[in-house]
């Protein structure tokens, strides 16, 4: 990918899964790595440094806005620049509607949502300054579609939606492009949990409820966390600069819109 050497790249939720899988692809891309995540974040940076580049992990939690201040800050400490922004923190949840309480609901939204925007408003200056930067922001196909069960999830994914346009008509003039990204199934240990426990709502195995959804992907296969990792390591390098807005679908044809 062109222009991306050098770079510096901060990635949230990325002590395993995706998050993990984009670090070390950016780190392929010789992209210099802050891992970040409340949890280890050891393994994902001794995999970006295996592989030949800078990186440090910090411990944040995306909900306390000061936290993220003073990441950001020891960030630009660092390496006196950040480029790329990967709003990748996030979780899941499947609870029927009138079961989610307030706090639920809230807990979700922090996470998913409003921790994008603490995050995009905390670095937003820094990248003014260079007057070049790449948000990529983690939506999912529950973000176009919805899904029985699931209000909090579907509702926070389309706001990331929301949230990216906004960041893509305000910064685009600065040289700061904003995308999403819309992942469908891809194999993470918490799609598995998901599955698990649908499969057991539904009184069928795991094995069982995991080809039934396979049938519907027109590709025929689950996607995989490297799948996701090289669509931001294109969003985020010189490359993609004309694209800019955009709710990017990668789940093997689920989604036509």
């Amino acid at each position: 990918m062109k222009g991306l050497k050098g770079r510096v790249a901060c990635v949230t939720g990325s002590a395993q899964g995706i998050g993990q899988e984009i670090c070390a692809r950016l780190a392929e891309e010789g992209v210099r790595v802050a891992v970040i995540d409340i949890r280890d974040t050891s393994q994902t940076v001794d995999r970006c440094r295996e592989l030949g580049t800078e990186a440090e992990g910090f411990h944040l939690d995306v909900t306390k806005k000061d936290q993220i201040h003073q990441v950001v800050q020891q960030v630009f400490e660092k390496w006196e620049r950040i480029d790329i922004w990967v709003n990748n923190a996030g979780i899941f949840d499947n609870t029927a509607t009138v079961d989610v309480s307030e706090e639920l609901w809230d807990r979700v939204s922090d996470i998913n949502y409003k921790s994008m925007f603490l995050c995009s408003q905390a670095v937003i200056p820094i990248m003014e300054k260079n007057q070049w930067g790449r948000f990529v922001n983690l939506s999912s196909m529950a973000g176009k579609m919805a899904y029985s069960e699931e209000i909090a999830y579907c509702s926070t994914k389309a706001a990331v939606l929301g949230l990216t346009r906004a960041l893509a008509v305000e910064l685009g003039p600065k040289g700061i492009t904003a995308n999403a990204i819309c992942p469908g199934p891809i194999e993470t240990e918490m799609l598995k949990n998901t599955y698990q426990h649908l499969a057991d709502i539904n009184g069928v195995t795991l094995e069982e409820w995991s080809t039934s959804i396979l049938k519907t992907i027109p590709v025929a296969r689950f996607g995989k966390p490297a799948d996701v990792a090289a669509l931001v390591a294109f969003l985020a390098s010189e490359e993609a600069g004309f694209i800019n807005g955009q709710a990017i679908n990668i789940d093997g044809g689920l989604v036509f819109y």
